[in-house]
């Protein structure tokens, strides 16, 4: 079952980090108002989800998590974060 769930949440970052490109591309053409810090934030967002989800895998593993979940704590931070990311850039 958390193989399932592994695949659902990975599948559901795929997507939302691909239409976070879409928009921020579309803003650095012109063609969809983003803010005026949207390119460095995409940048240092990266170093800051990174940290989160080597910190949330390590916490599984040390608490002696099966890999499928040590996969989905890593993934967690990482899906709040698209999902923050979508929800502003469409607003």
């Amino acid at each position: 079952m958390q193989m399932l769930k592994l695949m659902a949440q990975t599948g559901q970052v795929m997507a939302e980090a691909q239409t976070v490109i879409t928009l921020r591309m579309m803003g650095m053409a012109g063609l969809w108002p983003v803010s005026k810090h949207e390119n460095s934030r995409m940048v240092t967002e990266k170093t800051a989800a990174v940290m989160a989800s080597s910190r949330a895998a390590g916490r599984a593993r040390a608490a002696g998590k099966m890999p499928a979940e040590v996969a989905l704590a890593a993934l967690k931070p990482v899906r709040a974060r698209t999902k923050r990311n979508v929800t502003r850039l469409t607003k």
